[in-house]
């Protein structure tokens, strides 16, 4: 079996601000696209629109309706990858150390080469994070894009996961949440930053930010279909005169 490492360098993970995430799944594509075409053996896609689809991905989106105590319903937008956690159960239950977590940056990564599709680190994940590549038989996970975040030959502004350069509502951050100062721990601090299902154990680096509560449901049309309650003037009441004389 795999051992953890007692402590990591730093801790780079996400945080994801479900109050503002719009469910375009433009994440998972540029997830998809990315990790189709660099790191690890490319994610399965055969015959995407056909009768038998087959496919594998490291993020995805669950979107659900949550009535809360008071105001009206809210439709929260779940996206749901590895949380590269501090207690790895898919590392620790690994029978070939093919799944490991790196001391330097705290990456829960899969050596391919040494994974033999046993299928025990996604039994083990709580979270249903880890994805069987139907083709290549290998376990597939998010990788953070590690392969993009310490490439020299790429822009700066490209060298963070392709989910967050690609989010459109800036719904997904990346950072050292090991690192009090840094942006994603300072923004963790000022909402209230959760983990998810901390009663496994876990302890998870990703971080969700809650939705803010609505005070109150708006009707966006109202504006345009409230009754008129008095005369109208100016050019409007010029007009609704000259027709009621033609009439």
């Amino acid at each position: 079996m795999t051992t953890l490492p007692n402590q990591t360098e730093k801790k780079l993970g996400l945080v994801i601000d479900l109050d503002i995430c719009v469910g375009c799944h433009a994440c998972v594509t540029a997830c998809k696209g990315w990790n189709t075409e660099n790191y690890g053996a490319p994610l399965a896609d055969k015959d995407a629109y056909g009768a038998e689809p087959v496919g594998s991905f490291l993020n995805r989106i669950h979107s659900f309706e949550v009535q809360p105590e008071t105001g009206p319903a809210q439709l929260i937008h779940f996206p749901k990858s590895c949380l590269h956690c501090e207690d790895a159960p898919c590392v620790t239950v690994c029978p070939t150390g093919a799944s490991y977590k790196r001391t330097e940056d705290g990456i829960v990564l899969v050596n391919e080469t040494d994974c033999i599709g046993c299928g025990l680190c996604a039994w083990a994940c709580p979270y249903g994070a880890r994805e069987m590549d139907p083709v290549e038989k290998v376990m597939k996970k998010c990788t953070l894009c590690v392969d993009r975040i310490y490439n020299d030959n790429l822009p700066e502004e490209d060298r963070q996961p392709a989910c967050v350069r690609t989010c459109p509502s800036n719904a997904r951050h990346f950072g050292d949440l090991g690192d009090p100062g840094s942006d994603v721990s300072k923004l963790v601090a000022a909402r209230g930053g959760v983990d998810l299902m901390p009663e496994q154990g876990t302890k998870p680096v990703n971080q969700y930010l809650p939705p803010r509560p609505k005070d109150e449901e708006i009707d966006v049309l109202a504006p345009f279909l409230a009754p008129v309650t008095e005369d109208p003037k100016g050019f409007l009441g010029w007009l609704g005169k000259t027709l009621e004389r033609l009439g």
